[in-house]
């Protein structure tokens, strides 16, 4: 599993890292971004799908 963030998309709520603080963070400008390459450990799969389903301008691509 791997995630992405559409940048394009995103205006920086901070619920992807507030939900998955070891999956997201933020840039300098507040809009979320994924740590390292956006591979998913398995122990972190649902906390990715909670973010995926709290991102109110779904910004968030989960592939499995």
């Amino acid at each position: 599993m791997k995630v992405t963030i559409d940048p394009d998309k995103c205006e920086g709520h901070g619920r992807c890292f507030g939900q998955a603080p070891a999956l997201f963070d933020a840039d300098e400008l507040g809009q979320g971004i994924v740590i390292g390459d956006g591979s998913v450990p398995v122990e972190l799969a649902e906390a990715a799908r909670l973010a995926q389903a709290n991102c109110p301008e779904y910004a968030i691509e989960i592939t499995e």
